[in-house]
Formats: structure tokens, sequence, C-alpha cells
């Protein structure tokens, strides 16, 4: 079994600093064996934000914590309209990785970052033909007994939100997205964008999405709060690549702590959540 802390939206410059060197103390208490943080690591792409993030990753590093991440919209320069779309990502490169498709691989797990932020659309996400590509050609040797999971900052699905569930747009070229997804052989999909924690197969949520279970993560440190939401992330144990224990931590002001926790089974078909666990 192996662990997964799965961090999202942590937003330097709009960020809670207690919230940020609890989240520090924890995950070097705990020691997973990867961090994963889906995008938007700064809030408007500035020099100083990107400083904050930088060291922030940095120090996860120095503690012998391996990270890997992706860039979110908010990653790209908003009203520096020359560097939006002549140089989109050169900050997130020179300060937290030059690879923007990210790849890690364990004696149990292989896990791939892709980029999904775009200069043109100010908070919607894209995945190209050269991506899907991608994620077909880095899974293709990985050994079967693997766990195989996807990072990216926006979700490949529509997403139910708000009071009234409303969706959200999906990512562009979403059908092709979900064939590369689904050829692949992908088991967990993770993501963040919309600063709400979620989990369900993607066969529910579209007939054709292969055989993935679908993990969103909320914001781990911003101020950026939705009404009925406090800062936390997940914490994933990937007991085989067909069972998955996910815990959620939440901040409650003091510290982070444990939250919703569920075991959820995959049957050759599509993920289940173990009856025996809380709803």
């Amino acid at each position: 079994m192996t662990t997964i802390a799965h961090l999202s939206d942590v937003h330097f410059g709009r960020h809670d600093p207690a919230v940020v060197t609890a989240l520090e103390e924890w995950l070097m208490e705990r020691r997973p064996e990867l961090v994963v943080i889906s995008g938007d690591f700064t809030q408007r792409a500035r020099r100083a934000q990107y400083r904050l993030a930088c060291a922030f990753v940095e120090r996860l590093e120095a503690s012998g914590l391996a990270v890997l991440g992706v860039p979110g919209n908010h990653d790209v320069p908003l009203y520096d309209v020359f560097r939006r779309f002549v140089r989109p990502l050169n900050r997130y490169r020179r300060y937290i990785d030059d690879e923007l498709c990210p790849w890690f691989e364990s004696e149990r797990l292989a896990v791939l970052g892709i980029n999904t932020a775009r200069s043109l659309t100010i908070k919607d996400g894209r995945i190209n033909h050269e991506q899907m590509r991608t994620i077909r050609e880095r899974f293709r040797a990985v050994p079967e007994a693997k766990t195989r999971i996807l990072v990216t900052h926006h979700p490949l699905f529509a997403m139910p939100i708000g009071e009234e569930a409303e969706l959200t747009k999906r990512v562009g070229r979403h059908e092709d997205a979900l064939l590369a997804v689904a050829d692949a052989g992908v088991h967990i999909l993770l993501a963040g964008h919309f600063h709400r924690s979620y989990v369900r197969s993607a066969r529910d949520m579209v007939e054709n999405a292969g055989p993935a279970l679908v993990i969103q993560a909320g914001t781990a440190t911003s101020t950026r709060l939705r009404a009925d939401e406090v800062q936390s992330f997940n914490w994933i144990h990937a007991r085989r690549n067909d069972a998955v224990d996910l815990q959620l931590f939440g901040w409650e002001g003091g510290g982070f702590a444990a939250g919703d926790h569920a075991r959820y089974g995959f049957d050759g078909g599509i993920w289940h959540r173990a009856s025996n666990q809380p709803a």
C-alpha cells in the first residue's frame, strides 16, 4: 500500500500562513510517498507569489518528500498581456518546475501530470493532441500491477457545484481526452480548480470514460473559500490498483482534522464505495 497527499489550489498571495505551516508539519510527520499539487500555485502569477510557492515546494523536497505539480489557470499572468500570450508559464517553469508534463514512478505508482492551463482562456482548460499521445505513450510500458494516476488542474468532466448542483464547463477536447485516458488504462484522475472535494467513478459520469476514479481536491491553503468549505486536502491510500482508501483532512482553526473516509473498490467495470464505510 502506498500513500499520496493530494493538494490543490494553494494560491500563494491569497494564502493563510498558519495553514501553510501546519500543512508542512503534517506532511513532514506522516511522510507520504508522493505529494501531488494539482495547480494554482499562485493567485496572480506574480514573482513574489511564485517565490513563496517555490519556497514551500523546496521545504517539502528538502525534507525528503517527492512532489509532483502541474500549473493552473491562476499560474498564467492575467493582467500582464504580453507575458500572458508570449511567455505564459515562464515564471512557473523558473520557480516551480521546467517540466510541464512531470512523471513519477515507483514500485507501486506511475503518475503523470498534464498542463491544462492556456493563455487564450481566463479560467477554462484544454488538452491538446500531443498531450493525449503523451498520456498513451507514458503509461504504455507501465506494468499492470502499478496504480496509474493522471494529474490535471482542470477536471476532465463537468462537475456539480453549488446548491443547485449546476454543472461546470468541461475541459476542451473532452471526448478525445477521455479516450486517451481509457486507452492508457488510468486508474485515478486527480484535479482541483473548483475548490471543492469530490469523488466519483468516471463511468457514473460519462459512459465511455474508462475505468478511472475521479478525485477532486478543495483548496489546501487559500483564503478563497466557498461558503460551505474549509481548507482541505486528500489523503489517498492506493492499496492496489483496484482498491483505494480516501480520507479528507480539513482545517479546524488550529490544525488539520480527519473528516470523511471511504474505501473504493473496482469490480472490473466501475468503482464502488464500500457499503461498510461511512457516507
